[in-house]
């Protein structure tokens, strides 16, 4: 039951939750070019473009978002980290709660296409994004906190976590005109 506690488990949420978020966000970001996507006029309103400050630093702030979902897993924990199949009830409440029904209208939820003027299209193209990275938080924290002697687990996300925590930082600076990028080096 000590893998259960209340800091082991929103310690190693925050960090799964932050590295997967800046993993596929990345990965978004090039392959599903939302460079382009953000500056279309009808986005552009809607979502800060790419290479601002702010969305360097969002993997930041992911940190907030992780201790928020660890804090709501401890509490489901009986539920989520007891059973075999918990990763699939925690990415099933994910997707239910925070992607498909938030209390906002999110792009991709069904607030969202409702009471945005964001195109159909917008919606559905930032679903394979939240709905792999979701089921990445749920997949990794579930079997970390199921493995607490899995060392080599928590050596990855703690050195991937730091790695986020600079390549943001890094980037924000970069953004702000702080720190010069190379000639010939693109973000």
């Amino acid at each position: 039951m000590e893998n259960y506690s209340f800091k082991s488990i929103v310690w190693k949420t925050t960090l799964v939750h932050t590295v997967t978020y800046f993993l596929i966000g990345l990965l978004a970001l090039y392959f599903m070019d939302y460079t382009a996507i953000f500056a279309d006029p009808e986005v552009a309103t809607y979502m800060r473009q790419t290479d601002t400050p702010w969305v360097a630093a969002g993997p930041l702030f992911q940190v907030v978002r992780g201790l928020l979902f660890g804090w709501a897993f401890f509490l489901l924990r009986q539920v989520v980290f007891a059973r075999r199949s918990g990763w699939l009830i925690m990415w099933l409440v994910l997707v239910i709660i925070g992607i498909l029904s938030p209390f906002g209208a999110a792009p991709s939820s069904i607030e969202g296409a409702i009471y945005t003027n964001l195109p159909v299209m917008t919606h559905v193209i930032g679903l394979p994004e939240v709905l792999l990275q979701a089921l990445l938080l749920a997949v990794f924290t579930h079997l970390w906190v199921n493995h607490p002697g899995w060392k080599w687990i928590g050596w990855l996300f703690g050195i991937l976590f730091a790695l986020v925590v600079l390549f943001s930082t890094l980037g924000m600076l970069a953004s702000m005109g702080i720190l010069e990028v190379p000639a010939g080096f693109s973000i």
